[in-house]
């Protein structure tokens, strides 16, 4: 009996699981996803990826390896990758960007609207998880604009997971994701989802503002912009500082000039003020 082995039966768990193994699979997050999964994150990645090993039949972390190295393996990665990114979200929360983006940016938007004839609005929901915060910037927009329908309003919404991608297209959410909203939002914009029990479809048209997108924010972004504004919140806490410096240079090329940028509440970007500027708790705004 090997040393992982024994070490697997006395911790109880279920499969072999070693030190080789988890290096293997942080490298592999990293190199695709820029996400760094420290020592202290192998408990969560076992977690994770413990069911998927059931379910292709497999006795131990290094015959998954072993998978992820093959030919075969390839389609696997997106697996693992889906495992590993954690989705925490729901409807406004950190309201106060929602604020900001009704009190601030739509008065903005629409002065510069008024000075050139063109009534162009772009924002970009950069880590939107199964939706709830693209469909709160639609919400947003749909309540802080009444001609709305004349506007050439667009929102992309990303992530890099496929199933919170479909997820947010789907747009169908349990009541007790809607049961915070103000009694008039939860009216105007969700209806009984037919068939899916206590469960909630978003309606009111916030679907035509929303394009849902599988993207890589470390792959090429085929977008062309620019943006209004950018929400990329809790997203930047897994990387290292040099892949973050990358990420914040091209929020700001993506962004115009004046644009804005909302980050999670754990987040900073003290360090590149050269191109944003602090405005408000986790609100920046691009210089120029």
């Amino acid at each position: 009996m090997s040393a992982v082995t024994a070490r697997d039966e006395q911790s109880g768990q279920e499969f072999a699981f070693g030190d080789k193994d988890f290096r293997f699979l942080s490298a592999t997050v990293y190199e695709k996803t820029g996400i760094v999964l420290k020592d202290h994150k192998k408990n969560m990645v076992y977690s994770r990826l413990a069911r998927r090993l059931r379910e292709l039949k497999l006795s131990r972390f290094s015959d998954y390896c072993t998978l992820l190295k093959s030919r075969e393996g390839a389609d696997e990665v997106g697996f693992l990758i889906n495992a590993i990114t954690t989705n925490l979200t729901k409807f406004f929360r950190e309201i106060h960007h929602f604020e900001h983006l009704k009190d601030v940016v739509i008065p903005e938007v629409s002065h510069m609207a008024a000075s050139t004839g063109r009534n162009r609005l772009r924002i970009w929901s950069a880590g939107c998880s199964s939706g709830e915060e693209p469909y709160s910037i639609a919400m947003t927009l749909t309540q802080a604009m009444p001609r709305l329908a004349t506007w050439d309003a667009r929102i992309l919404a990303s992530d890099l997971d496929t199933t919170m991608v479909a997820r947010g297209k789907a747009g169908v959410y349990p009541a007790s994701a809607i049961a915070d909203l103000p009694g008039g939002y939860r009216g105007r914009f969700f209806g009984k989802a037919p068939g899916a029990g206590d469960s909630f479809q978003v309606t009111g048209g916030l679907k035509d503002l929303i394009a849902f997108k599988q993207l890589n924010l470390l792959g090429p972004w085929p977008m062309r912009g620019p943006f209004d504004a950018i929400f990329c919140r809790n997203v930047m806490i897994y990387f290292d500082e040099p892949t973050k410096a990358k990420l914040i240079d091209r929020f700001s090329g993506m962004l115009r000039p004046g644009g804005w940028l909302y980050i999670g509440h754990s987040e900073t970007l003290l360090e590149v003020q050269s191109l944003f500027e602090l405005k408000g708790r986790t609100v920046y705004r691009r210089r120029g």
